[in-house]
């Protein structure tokens, strides 16, 4: 006999989680890359992909390059040259410093730090916003006053209070670097996400808000940090007849091809935002009553851009659930679910749902490093969970998260049924 959930007819064609939405306009600004001959790494595009992206994000300048993590990586070189001095070839700009980073994130968060020799700590999340935690970034500087300089991510498009991170970098005389690349759009205070940070990066990938299918940019108020940013991201060549080098370089600039795609995309920025509120405002009435709730964020503060609405369920309602580093297993119980159970269920109508970021200070490479909490320290921890007290918060929203189908071409009923499916996982 079928269960309810499983007599839920599957979807003809895939639900995604994100997908690009192409609208025609992109297609005009690539020919013009392909009739002009410019399909390097210069050209129209990419000046005006620079020049729009430095109205949007309320900058003054920003560097298209090959993708988001090219300009986080640049932007820790900046920092670390500006914090340390230029580093004998060979060595990294950080090289053998502790950098604090957010925990809940991609590992293209942390992975810069890394290319430049540092030692990530990782800074808990805060509840309430699932962005780093201002109280345990206080404590880490507590515990390590020598540190100058902090990356921090905003997750799914939902900022956190980024102001006082930043004042709290400000008043230890650290740098902050701003991960924006899924918050593009979004406000703090009505302020732009991606301006807040002494450097900045926004993501083109192809699930983001807009995309160019790559691509990114680094954004910064400094000319001379943007000069440098374009010398090192094509080969650090230095002005002579012949190729003269005096410094690593890199070839991360953006081609002007993609750029094409990018200045398509971006008068539809606002439109995508909307559906993506759209989206998040009908996954929040669909599932009200359920032991659930959504991305949190200060309604006050934040405008969000939605990217990926996310659901975490309240403790007392998980079915009991194990998770290796590759499987996860559940014991399905009455009234009650998780993320295993919630995203079979969702795969079994043919629609993609993910879990949450697994935190960085779990993840096999970076268990080791030092994890940093507003309750104390110490590597991945066993027991995220007693009653009344949370103690690993990015553990605890990974244990009980979920990332729902997001794409801003599923239909009303598409969602509906999306939200029926989850439902019957809690009855």
């Amino acid at each position: 006999m079928l269960t309810k959930r499983e007599s839920f007819k599957p979807f003809d064609m895939k639900v995604w989680l994100a997908t690009p939405t192409m609208h025609g306009d992109e297609m005009k600004y690539i020919q013009q890359a392909y009739e002009s001959n410019w399909m390097s790494t210069v050209g129209e595009n990419i000046n005006e992909v620079e020049r729009i992206a430095t109205e949007k994000a309320e900058v003054k300048y920003a560097v298209a390059l090959s993708c988001c993590t090219a300009a986080l990586h640049i932007c820790v070189k900046l920092a670390g040259e500006k914090l340390y001095g230029k580093p004998v070839v060979g060595h990294g700009a950080v090289e053998g410093k502790r950098v604090f980073c957010s925990d809940m994130t991609f590992g293209a968060t942390v992975n810069p730090i890394v290319y430049e020799g540092g030692i990530p700590v990782f800074i808990d999340t805060d509840y309430d916003t699932w962005n780093m935690d201002p109280e345990a970034l206080e404590k880490a500087f507590k515990m390590y006053p020598e540190v100058k300089l902090v990356v921090y991510a905003e997750l799914y498009g939902f900022s956190g209070n980024v102001r006082q991170i930043k004042e709290i970098c400000e008043k230890h005389g650290a740098l902050l670097i701003e991960d924006a690349a899924e918050a593009l759009g979004a406000t703090w205070e009505g302020r732009q996400c991606g301006s807040f940070g002494d450097y900045g990066a926004v993501s083109y990938n192809g699930n983001k808000i807009i995309t160019g299918s790559s691509g990114g940019c680094l954004l910064t108020n400094s000319f001379e940090d943007a000069n440098k940013a374009r010398k090192w991201s094509t080969q650090a060549r230095e002005n002579a007849a012949w190729y003269q080098h005096e410094e690593v370089g890199y070839n991360y600039r953006m081609s002007n091809v993609v750029a094409g795609v990018i200045r398509g995309q971006y008068k539809y920025l606002e439109e995508h935002i909307a559906q993506k509120k759209a989206i998040y405002e009908r996954y929040s009435e669909g599932l009200k009553n359920l032991p659930i709730r959504m991305n949190p964020f200060d309604g006050e503060k934040c405008v969000p851009n939605y990217w990926i609405s996310a659901m975490i369920i309240d403790a007392d309602a998980m079915c009991e659930q194990v998770r290796d580093d590759a499987k996860a297993l559940y014991v399905p119980e009455s009234r009650k679910s998780c993320p295993t159970e919630i995203l079979e269920a969702i795969s079994f109508i043919n629609a993609e749902g993910r879990p949450i970021w697994k935190p960085m200070h779990m993840q096999p490479m970076y268990r080791m490093h030092e994890f940093i909490t507003k309750n104390g320290s110490g590597r991945a921890m066993t027991n995220a969970y007693i009653p009344g007290k949370i103690l690993d918060v990015g553990a605890e929203i990974f244990a009980r998260g979920v990332c729902l189908p997001s794409d801003n071409k599923m239909t009303e009923e598409q969602q509906t049924r999306i939200v029926e499916i989850i439902r019957a996982c809690f009855e």
